[in-house]
């Protein structure tokens, strides 16, 4: 069965760019019937959206700085009010700031998990009323990360967000799965996206051949691209995925726990 979500309306969050962005192109070539994204810049997100709407998907850019705590409502509310519904929903929205066990400061914990955990449960909150009101289910889609499994000590705090969300991606698909209401999430392996290029280049110092240096010690000679991802994403929000619920896929091509 073809990957297909014809008629329905998708909230993807961190949509501007990367990852998010990959996950709304192909939502709207799969027939999503509407498209609300967002992210934090404004000029980003309105181009994002224009292009989204040339591929014949009506599209909403609303900017959000997930931090807010009020950000959730705000976006499935704009959701609502533009499309009258709710069907998926893709948390994308994360920060990557690296903080260890020793060097991370109370700033980092809040802001990290505010972000990563906070704002995906509130939005997972909201969409989960809309759909038990619609009826007829809903699909959502969390991306974790395999840092979920312990994670790199410089990682510490973003690797323990991802974790909560992980739980409580299995959580909401075990309290939600008699509404037809199907949650799963993918921990993502190391991505090729523009946030990632700036962390590697510059915030980490390893200048502009980082990337074909990391992709010489790959297994298949790269590393994932966003389009990687959005194709898993779509395929578990659509009915092609069956009743699959609760499930944490590792999109990774070292096999976790092999010790490499």
């Amino acid at each position: 069965m073809e990957a297909r979500v014809d008629g329905k309306v998708a909230l993807v969050t961190g949509a501007t760019q990367g990852i998010g962005l990959a996950i709304a192109e192909t939502l709207a070539a799969a027939g999503a019937a509407g498209l609300v994204i967002s992210g934090r810049d404004r000029t980003r997100g309105e181009a994002a959206a224009a292009s989204l709407a040339e591929r014949g998907a009506p599209t909403l850019f609303v900017a959000a700085e997930l931090g807010d705590p009020d950000a959730p409502a705000r976006l499935i509310e704009a959701c609502l009010d533009r499309f009258g519904r709710i069907d998926l929903l893709v948390n994308a929205a994360a920060l990557t700031d690296r903080a260890s066990l020793l060097d991370a400061s109370r700033d980092d914990w809040e802001a990290l998990f505010a972000v990563n955990a906070r704002a995906p449960f509130f939005l997972m909150q909201g969409a989960v009323a809309a759909m038990k009101r619609q009826g007829g289910g809903g699909a959502i889609v969390n991306i974790l990360s395999v840092n979920t499994h312990c994670g790199a000590p410089e990682l510490a705090v973003y690797s323990a967000t991802k974790a909560a969300l992980a739980l409580l991606t299995r959580n909401v698909a075990n309290a939600h799965r008699f509404d037809r209401i199907r949650v799963n999430g993918i921990n993502v392996g190391w991505t090729d996206t523009p946030a990632e290029r700036v962390m590697q280049a510059e915030t980490l110092g390893h200048g502009p051949g980082w990337l074909e240096a990391a992709s010489a010690r790959q297994p298949f000679g790269r590393l994932l691209v966003p389009q990687d991802i959005a194709n898993l994403a779509v395929f578990l929000l659509s009915d092609a995925c069956g009743p699959m619920t609760g499930s944490l896929v590792d999109q990774e091509q070292w096999v976790v726990g092999s010790g490499r």
